[in-house]
This record gives C-alpha cells, sequence and structure tokens, in this order.
C-alpha cells in the first residue's frame, strides 16, 4: 500500500511526502498561488511520464534489448464533451484529455518496435488512468 502526505504550507504551496522523499506542488499566478511548484495536473503527469520512461527501461533490459533513450511528452486539456473526437456518444459537460508523445531510440527491428508501442502505454500508472480510479471511505476530519 502507497500513502501519501500532503500539508499546506502557505496560500497554496503544499509539501507532499510518502515518508522517504519530499516534493512539493503549488498552483500557478493566474490560480491564486505562487508559482513555486508543479501544479497538481502536472504532478499526475509527471507520475504518468516517470512511469512509462521505467515501464520501457525495465522491459528492455528483460529482453536484452540496447535502449538508448526513452523520453515522453503529456499534456492535460478539459475539453467540452461535444469537441472531442474519441469520446463516448454518452459523455456530456467537460472531459479530461491527456495527450502523449513518446520517443524510444535503439537499434530495434520492427517487431520490437511495435512491441515497444504497445509496452509504452500500458505502464501501471497509465491502466490506473485509464481504467478509472474507485475512491475508498474517505474520512473529512474539521476541526
Amino acid at each position: 500500500m502507497t500513502t501519501i502526505t500532503a500539508d499546506l504550507t502557505e496560500k497554496t504551496a503544499v509539501r507532499v511526502s510518502n515518508g522517504r522523499h519530499v516534493w512539493h506542488g503549488d498552483e500557478p499566478h493566474d490560480a491564486g498561488g505562487d508559482d513555486g511548484a508543479p501544479n497538481p495536473y502536472e504532478l499526475l503527469l509527471g507520475a504518468l511520464a516517470a512511469c512509462t520512461c521505467i515501464t520501457v527501461s525495465l522491459y528492455c533490459q528483460h529482453k536484452g534489448w540496447a535502449l538508448d533513450n526513452v523520453s515522453v511528452e503529456y499534456t492535460h486539456d478539459r475539453v467540452h464533451a461535444d469537441d472531442c473526437e474519441d469520446c463516448d456518444e454518452d459523455s456530456t459537460g467537460h472531459l479530461d484529455r491527456v495527450r502523449s508523445r513518446i520517443f524510444i531510440d535503439g537499434d530495434f527491428d520492427d517487431a520490437q518496435r511495435e512491441r515497444l508501442k504497445q509496452v509504452a502505454v500500458r505502464c501501471p500508472v497509465h491502466k490506473t488512468l485509464d481504467k478509472g480510479i474507485t475512491f475508498g471511505e474517505e474520512q473529512v476530519l474539521v476541526g
């Protein structure tokens, strides 16, 4: 089980920790923050990007394939469901859309290239986001 804690440090800035590492989040100026750290959506995309790179790297290591580099670019935006070309017919309101560009460099044959295309979009974080998240019991304690 993974546990993350976050504490507000000032205005909209937060200190985030898993008990071993510390990182920070904030909102940009136009959202009332000081833009002192990535915003929550950027942190989410960062987790997805890291997972994608790690998954491709581990797969290549497991197969003994010479990977020169892997880099990814993820973008997030919100679109009206009516404007979304790839959305379900039942979608209404706004939808979150994530787009990716994944660059995998190495000396691969055609079969390896095809397999890496499949592996790159099947990292654990991608699969979790794609199938949706179920929230368990939420406790909100107000003092």
